[in-house]
């Protein structure tokens, strides 16, 4: 039986509150820890999706910028040839591909903005991950119950895990040299 609808439920539960209803703790924390998972599997799709298709909208722009300028120069010779009807029908083109463009970039904008959001869900479902993981081990005096890293983790999220250890290093250090005051 699923515990929660929602990603934004796994955040914002009360794991204690949850395990102090359920009749079997540790059964009810594996469920939790499982459904936990799922949700940062599906954070993980979802981000490598939203990235993917922020480059190839990326590319796209592009590729319409160039053609825009070509269309330009296009107008630029054909006025230079005498060619107004020449150099109008490039200018429509080029503004044809300016709409397009204009049409793309809040599209661009959204795929960056989605990513950048199920980033910062996925690094509070890691957040909870880990807090279950302690309840777990604290109910079971282990975790291994259960793995700690769920292995679908790509090389940019691992990468994002070794900068929080990295951020998380930084603040001892400096928790470090406060005390030392």
């Amino acid at each position: 039986m699923p515990h929660f609808s929602r990603l934004t439920d796994i955040i914002t539960c009360s794991l204690s509150e949850i395990l102090s209803q359920c009749t079997d703790p540790q059964q009810t924390l594996q469920e939790i820890l499982a459904e936990m998972q799922e949700g940062l599997n599906a954070c993980s799709r979802n981000i490598k999706t939203s990235l993917t298709n922020q480059q190839r909208l990326q590319k796209e722009i592009t590729a319409y910028e160039l053609q825009i300028a070509e269309w330009k120069t296009r107008a630029r010779q054909a006025l230079l040839e005498t060619e107004e009807e020449e150099a109008r029908n490039a200018l429509r083109r080029g503004m044809e591909l300016e709409d397009l463009v204009a049409g793309l970039r809040p599209e661009l904008e959204a795929t960056s903005s989605n990513s950048r959001n199920m980033s910062r869900i996925q690094k509070a479902l890691g957040a909870r991950f880990s807090e279950a993981l302690r309840k777990l081990e604290e109910l079971t005096g282990s975790s291994s119950l259960f793995p700690a890293i769920p292995d679908s983790l790509n090389s940019q999220e691992r990468s994002a895990a070794d900068n929080s250890t990295e951020t998380l290093e930084q603040k001892l250090e400096a928790l470090k040299k406060d005390l030392l005051k």
